[in-house]
């Protein structure tokens, strides 16, 4: 049949049809004496094909590839349907950012338009990772490390409200600051243990029994998370736990608190429903507090 019969056929222009051809995905059966295309009996459904990827989305050279048998239709059809996830987190995320800037007072639009405009779209959780890859502790291990960062950085919400974006817009402007201007003068007290795995191995198995005890409706006290937070500071200090070490803790740990950390873990925690690490650590310091005044 002729392009133009091809295209009656289908439902389509001739136009479409000289792209494709063009393209490679609709091959010629031969052309007339007069140079015009012809195509053979399969080319209608062939055609039908192309047009349904398209609608769905599919980039051209892999519908080639699914035409030629070099990709799987279930393939592309998956990496079609991730693509669309990301695009439709960061449709999101914008329209919750636009909202954001659009409720604020005159005198905030100026500095939400930089909080928001510098995390992009979609955000990044960048410069979260780096900041405490830079202030945990050089000899910490990498396994600990990892484990560390990956619970500390919250994940931007896949439907956000506006005041989650301002919230991570706000954390990493902190992070970043943070990182540039004043690492050292807030790290945290286990940042600076002799011996940090001892320290962060038990810190982590006691973050997982406060989040077992908040789970059974368990508010700060004494307990197995506890005994296993005070034991994990003792081990990195070569001492046992006693109560006048748990004297001394509560006062170390109390002077070492810093308001960008504070801060970190409270805009933090407006991002998930689930326990931080700081508000684990706020558990077992308030239950430190509670078991040192009535001992």
């Amino acid at each position: 049949m002729s392009i133009g019969e091809l295209a009656a056929q289908t439902r389509t222009t001739v136009k479409t049809v000289r792209f494709y051809s063009d393209q490679g995905l609709l091959p010629e059966a031969s052309r007339s004496s007069g140079g015009h295309r012809r195509y053979g009996p399969e080319a209608p459904a062939r055609l039908r094909t192309i047009r349904a990827l398209r609608s769905l989305g599919v980039p051209v050279p892999e519908i080639g590839r699914v035409l030629g048998r070099g990709d799987t239709l279930e393939s592309v059809l998956a990496r079609r349907m991730d693509d669309l996830g990301t695009e439709l987190a960061a449709l999101r995320w914008r329209e919750a950012a636009l909202t954001a800037v659009r409720d604020g007072t005159p005198q905030e639009l100026a500095e939400r338009l930089e909080l928001i405009g510098s995390v992009g779209v979609p955000p990044s959780t960048a410069p979260l990772a780096h900041y405490w890859r830079r202030l945990l502790p050089v000899r910490l291990s990498a396994r600990l490390r990892a484990a560390v960062t990956e619970a500390a950085v919250p994940q931007p919400p896949a439907a956000p409200t506006p005041d989650q974006v301002l919230a991570f817009a706000r954390l990493a402007a902190l992070a970043t600051a943070a990182t540039d201007h004043c690492l050292v003068a807030h790290r945290p007290a286990a940042a600076t243990a002799a011996h940090p795995d001892l320290l962060y191995g038990g810190l982590h198995e006691a973050y997982h029994l406060v989040d077992a005890a908040l789970r059974a409706g368990r508010g700060p006290g004494p307990g197995e998370a506890l005994d296993c937070y005070v034991a994990a500071h003792a081990r990195a200090g070569e001492t046992r736990d006693s109560p006048a070490f748990r004297r001394a803790l509560t006062v170390r740990l109390a002077a070492q608190d810093h308001p960008v950390m504070s801060r970190y873990w409270q805009l933090a925690g407006q991002l998930s429903p689930e326990l931080t690490l700081g508000g684990a650590d706020l558990w077992l310091r308030e239950a430190l507090d509670a078991d040192v005044v009535a001992g």
